[in-house]
């Protein structure tokens, strides 16, 4: 095998790939993507573990609270539509 069957259309040599699927799996993704749907989103969706630990999983204040990670989820959903994901 040349270097030339390395190289993807002649611009850069494709060391490696990770797919959506396999970040699902492995959990770098959380999908989201049914709530999405209902909330008028066509294409899937996802959200970075960090971004599920950071502001979807609950804390033990926040369960007392009454939340719940669909309530946060759809919270961020919806302030994505209305773009106050921009401060």
């Amino acid at each position: 095998m040349s270097d030339e069957d390395d190289d993807v259309g002649g611009k850069f040599v494709l060391i490696a790939a990770y797919s959506r699927a396999q970040a699902l799996e492995d959990g770098t993704l959380v999908d989201v993507t049914q709530l999405a749907k209902q909330a008028g989103i066509k294409a899937p969706v996802a959200l970075t573990r960090s971004v599920w630990e950071k502001y979807v999983e609950l804390s033990p204040a926040a369960e007392k609270a009454g939340n719940d990670t669909t309530g946060r989820t759809w919270d961020i959903l919806v302030r994505r539509e209305k773009g106050d994901g921009d401060r």
